[in-house]
């Protein structure tokens, strides 16, 4: 969890989205440089702009090229950036006791109710904990193998591959524009800009705001102007399982 912190004040840049050339050979296409970064930071954060004080937008990981690095560090941070946006207001919806009207197991058992969200998490039966990591996964595999180029070859930072119903039978509805509205469809390339740039700035906020939660809910008084807000929480946020899905070892 603590790349989420790293990766949301490390990189600064909206999207990558055209090959360029470079003055070496790289290889994998080039996607976005430092120097991208650098003028894009600006635009995300004026006063901070660039901030990278372990140079990772100048390491080659996994023995790729520089361009592949900093595919891997925009694409990761977008992505929990977008999770954490959902975990943020998923936390306050469970925080004020907002459910589903119907039943959450095939027993008839309610959603539960509770105080605390992560408490919410801990009365989900453990069929139903492995059915939301199964489809988060199926998310995940759709991205990698269905966007045509990859992030880290010069594709499209943060772009998701709509649903094909030649694979999924019927169909579904998109992550993106899920009701098809007009006006996001033919969106120019200047007002998508912005809203790139806003959606990291929003990712990074709720990365901030979801690890405050998490944090005074676990150690009181970690987060001041949260204090008396978020009540403690007993159980262990790292240990998503009741029980460890790897064997003990004697």
């Amino acid at each position: 969890m603590m790349k989420l912190a790293l990766l949301s004040a490390l990189m600064g840049s909206a999207a990558a989205f055209a090959p360029a050339p470079t003055g070496r050979v790289a290889t994998t296409a080039v996607s976005e440089t430092k120097a991208d970064l650098q003028e894009l930071a600006a635009k995300a954060n004026p006063i901070i702009k660039y901030f990278d004080p372990l140079n990772l937008a100048g390491a080659e990981f996994w023995g790729t090229s520089n361009e592949a690095t900093i595919g891997f560090l925009r694409e990761s941070e977008v992505k929990h950036g977008r999770i954490a946006m959902f975990a943020f207001v998923g936390y306050i919806v469970h925080a004020n006791g907002i459910t589903w009207p119907w039943a959450m197991t095939l027993a008839g058992d309610p959603f539960p109710k509770v105080d605390n969200a992560p408490e919410a998490w801990d009365a989900i039966p453990e069929a139903g904990k492995w059915q939301i990591m199964l489809f988060v996964g199926f998310l995940e595999y759709w991205r990698e193998n269905q966007s045509g180029s990859h992030y880290m070859k010069g594709g499209k930072i943060g772009y998701y591959p709509p649903f094909d119903a030649k694979f999924i039978p019927g169909g579904a509805l998109n992550l993106y524009n899920p009701f098809p509205r007009k006006d996001i469809a033919v969106m120019n390339s200047e007002k998508k800009e912005k809203r790139l740039v806003a959606e990291i700035n929003n990712g990074r906020l709720a990365m901030l705001g979801i690890f405050g939660f998490i944090s005074e809910g676990a150690t009181e008084g970690a987060v001041p102007a949260l204090k008396g807000i978020i009540p403690h929480y007993d159980g262990d946020v790292m240990a998503p399982f009741a029980t460890s899905i790897f064997p003990h070892i004697n």
